[in-house]
């Protein structure tokens, strides 16, 4: 197969019949002829882009690894993933790191899989090796991460190593949460108010002035990771109008749940920043409307079933998996709110892919791009249940769900790795780094 046909095509912000060819696993035209596969109408959008995920891989690769979550993704109709700095040992902070990485996701992919690197006290000399050897940009934790080998930096320490990430336009990506307005979590442990209100709204938005400082004085392009905060967008969206370099994202758990009505016990919807009430997830909407986000990503963290701690949420770890759910869930929620896929085409793969600097290749359908899609029925019905998922653990806070949105086939270079009948189709995934050139296999 190198063509399909739909009357549901998404290019350049909307929608279409169209036809797209490939040839050597890149698009090379557009067109209204007749295809190899005709897909009626089903909806043909680019492959979506995660830039969000941990794959734990090595060190915790029982808590997840690279062939089970790339299997994920495939199956969500995700082409390619950014993995995240941490929770691997030894976390991606020097290039020893990123070559172990390296080598532990070889030969297990099925999607494409790029790396970003991660600043902790002490590391910042490593910055411009770690830019030479690829990554996508740097991570860091205002606030404790949850594991003891990457540990929170502050501001001060940041202004003495953002240069090389300045001169070459290379993100810095912060968990927003200020440490000195988290709270010890008071009250029953079984309740999720428990630990909603021990980190508070204001611990995020005085955490993301902070960063739009940074930004201001030293000039760095910076991104808030997985915003919770409602508050949150509005300063995003002031630091934007003075012209400063700040993105955000948030997550499908912040856009679906309803913080305040978590079933006690429920530690699968366990996450930092937490899952706020109906009137943060409102407003979250209302940055993705006004463009202040500017992505839905999964921040997929998974754990094994008993570091969940079931019923305790002040010991549960805090991580939500749902790499392969991104694109039903978000649907499921946008639909109802008068979206579009062409918004989801924006949000889930365009966005993501600008951030890690993979854009001239991925995130869109045009001539000279790989032939990366995600065929889907936006009316197709999917029936969450935990243990048919790909993941490792079958541990995520939408099982038992209905969604929107079945993915059908996943395309990555122009070839399938995933169809509805027939499930992922492993192996096919390659390496990528971030270059002065912005892309490269290797």
């Amino acid at each position: 197969m190198n063509s399909v046909r739909s009357r549901r095509v998404i290019l350049d912000g909307g929608s279409r019949p169209a036809t797209v060819r490939w040839s050597d696993g890149v698009i090379t035209s557009i067109d209204d002829g007749p295809a190899d596969r005709e897909l009626g109408d089903l909806v043909v959008m680019a492959g979506l882009v995660d830039s969000h995920v941990h794959v734990n891989e090595p060190g915790r690769t029982d808590w997840e690894g690279f062939s089970t979550a790339t299997a994920a993704a495939a199956a969500g109709g995700t082409t390619t993933i950014a993995d995240m700095p941490l929770n691997s040992i030894p976390p991606t902070v020097d290039p020893y790191a990123l070559r172990v990485k390296r080598a532990a996701a070889d030969g297990k992919l099925s999607v494409d899989t790029a790396f970003w690197g991660g600043i902790i006290p002490g590391s910042g000399g490593h910055v411009p090796t770690l830019i030479e050897g690829g990554v996508c940009g740097f991570k860091v934790f205002l606030s404790d991460s949850g594991v003891p080998e990457f540990p929170p930096i502050t501001i001060e320490e940041l202004r003495e190593v953002v240069g090389p990430l300045v001169e070459q336009g290379i993100p810095l990506l912060v968990h927003a949460e200020d440490p000195d307005l988290l709270l010890p979590p008071v009250g029953d442990p079984a309740s999720h108010l428990t630990h909603l209100r021990s980190r508070s709204p204001n611990a995020e938005e005085t955490a993301i002035r902070t960063v739009v400082e940074l930004t201001r004085v030293s000039g760095v392009r910076t991104h808030i990771l997985h915003l919770a905060a409602g508050g949150g967008v509005d300063i995003v969206a002031a630091a934007r109008e003075t012209g400063l370099p700040v993105t955000a994202e948030t997550c499908p758990h912040y856009l679906y749940f309803d913080g305040e009505g978590v079933p006690d016990g429920a530690t699968e919807h366990k996450c930092a920043p937490p899952i706020r009430g109906r009137d943060h997830a409102d407003a979250l909407w209302g940055g993705l409307d006004s463009g202040a986000v500017d992505m839905v990503v999964s921040d997929h963290s998974p754990a094994p079933a008993d570091l969940k701690t079931p019923g305790d949420f002040v010991a549960a770890w805090g991580g939500i998996s749902s790499l392969q759910l991104r694109l039903p869930v978000t649907w499921t929620e946008a639909r109802r709110r008068g979206h579009g896929p062409a918004d989801l085409a924006s949000w889930l793969a365009q966005a993501p892919a600008v951030l890690a600097g993979l854009d001239d290749r991925k995130g869109a359908i045009r001539e000279g791009v790989d032939a990366d899609l995600v065929v889907w029925d936006p009316d197709g019905i999917v029936e969450v249940r935990a243990e048919g998922l790909e993941h490792r653990h079958p541990v995520t806070p939408y099982d038992g769900h209905t969604l929107y949105g079945r993915v059908e086939h996943t395309i990555l270079r122009g070839e399938t790795v995933y169809t509805s009948q027939e499930g992922v189709i492993p192996g096919l995934g390659h390496l990528l780094a971030r270059t002065p050139q912005r892309y490269k296999i290797s």
